[in-house]
C-alpha cells in the first residue's frame, strides 16, 4: 500500500479520535447541565442515553486507534464500517431526543455520520448513512410527537441531509477513483524505473537494492552470458534477438526458487541472486537453468539452440562482500568457462 493511502486512512482515523473526543466533553457537559438549558436535574432517561453515547464513542475511539496503528491491516474494512455504525446510533440517539424532548433543533447533527461514511465508503456507505439516520430520525419523532417540534422539519431533514448524502458520496468515490489512477501511474511509473522493458525482469538499480537488503545473508550470484546470441542478431535480425531474449528471461524467471531474484543487466547478461544459498544449491541452481536456456528456441522458422556461460559466486553468513564485489568474481568464472567451451 502506497503512502498517499496510508496518509489518508491515517488522517481519517486521527480526525475520527479527535472529533469523538470532543464529541464525549461535549455529552459529559450536557450530562452535567452546563449545555443542556434545563432547570433542574437532568432526567434519568437523559442520563442513560448520554452515557450510552459516551460508550459508543469509547468503543469507536478504539477501533479508530486500532485503524490509526494498522492502515494496512486485514481488520481495517470491518472496523472502519462498524465506526460509522456506532457513529449512526449514538448521533441519531442524541438528536432524537434533544428534539423530540427538548424541542431544540437538532437534525442537521445527523450530516455527521453521513459525512464521514461519504469519506470512509464512498456514495454506498453516505446513501446507507443517510436511509437509516433520516428512517430513525422520522419514526422518533411520530412516536414522541413533542408539540414543540415545528412540522415539515423531518421533510426538511429528509431532501437536506439526501442532498449531503448525494453530493460527499459522489465527491468522496470521485476522490477514491483518482486516488486509485493515481497509484495505478505511481506504480506504473515505478516497474519502469525497476524492469527491463524488453524481458519485465529487475534491473540492475532493483537487484542492487535486493542485494542491500541481504547484507549479511549467505548469498549465491550467477552471472549469465548468452553463447551464439550475437549470430541470431546477425543472421535473424534485432526482432528475433529480442524474441529470444524474452523467452531467456521467462525461463530464467520460472526456474527459480522462492525469494530468488532473477535480472537483466545489459545486453546478452543476466545475473541471478539466490537469497540463503549455498554453493551446492548455487551450482545446482545454475545447472538447472543452463539446461532451461539451452532448450531449443521457436522463432518463427527452424527450432535454434543457444548456450549460456555461467559464472557461479557464494557469500557465506556474515561476509561483507556486497553485490559488486561478488559480481566480479562470478564474472571472472564466467569468462573462465566461456574459454573452455571456445576449447
Amino acid at each position: 500500500m502506497t503512502d498517499p493511502l496510508l496518509r489518508r486512512r491515517r488522517t481519517i482515523e486521527f480526525a475520527a479520535l479527535l472529533i469523538r473526543g470532543g464529541g464525549m466533553v461535549s455529552t459529559v457537559l450536557y450530562l452535567t447541565g452546563a449545555m443542556n438549558g434545563m432547570d433542574g436535574p437532568t432526567p434519568p432517561e437523559l442520563r442513560m442515553l448520554c452515557l450510552v453515547s459516551v460508550v459508543l464513542m469509547v468503543v469507536a475511539n478504539v477501533f479508530a486507534g486500532i485503524n490509526y496503528r494498522r492502515p494496512t491491516g486485514p481488520q481495517y474494512h470491518t472496523l472502519s464500517v462498524a465506526q460509522v455504525a456506532l457513529d449512526a446510533v449514538g448521533v441519531t440517539g442524541s438528536v432524537i431526543w434533544i428534539q423530540g424532548f427538548n424541542g431544540q433543533t437538532a437534525w442537521p447533527t445527523l450530516m455527521i455520520p453521513i459525512v464521514v461514511a461519504a469519506l470512509r465508503h464512498r456514495l454506498p456507505g453516505a446513501l446507507l448513512v443517510w436511509a437509516f439516520t433520516w428512517g430513525a430520525f422520522a419514526l422518533g419523532m411520530h412516536l414522541i410527537h413533542n408539540p414543540a417540534v415545528r412540522p415539515g422539519e423531518v421533510a426538511t431533514a429528509f431532501v437536506i441531509n439526501l442532498a449531503i448524502a448525494a453530493l460527499c458520496g459522489v465527491q468522496g468515490t470521485a476522490f477514491s477513483r483518482q486516488l486509485q489512477e493515481l497509484e495505478q501511474v505511481r506504480s506504473a511509473l515505478q516497474h519502469q524505473a525497476t524492469h527491463d522493458p524488453l524481458t519485465g525482469l529487475p534491473n540492475r538499480d532493483c537487484l542492487e537494492e535486493y542485494a542491500r537488503e541481504q547484507d549479511g545473508r549467505a548469498l549465491g550470484v550467477l552471472l549469465i552470458d548468452l553463447n551464439g546470441f550475437k549470430d541470431v542478431n546477425d543472421t535473424l535480425g534485432h526482432a528475433a534477438g529480442d524474441r529470444l531474449l524474452q523467452e531467456v528471461g521467462r525461463r530464467l524467471a520460472g526456474g527459480l526458487r522462492d525469494g530468488d531474484m532473477a535480472g537483466r543487466i545489459g545486453g546478452d547478461e543476466f545475473i541471478v541472486l539466490l537469497p540463503g544459498a549455498s554453493a551446492d544449491a548455487t551450482s545446482e541452481v545454475a545447472g538447472r537453468l543452463r539446461t532451461a536456456i539451452g532448450k531449443p528456441v521457436d522463432l518463427g522458422g527452424e527450432p535454434l539452440r543457444v548456450g549460456a556461460s555461467i559464472g557461479v559466486c557464494t557469500r557465506a553468513d556474515g561476509d561483507p562482500a556486497d553485490l559488486a564485489a561478488l559480481a566480479v568474481i562470478a564474472d571472472a568464472a564466467m569468462y573462465r568457462e566461456k574459454a573452455v567451451s571456445r576449447g
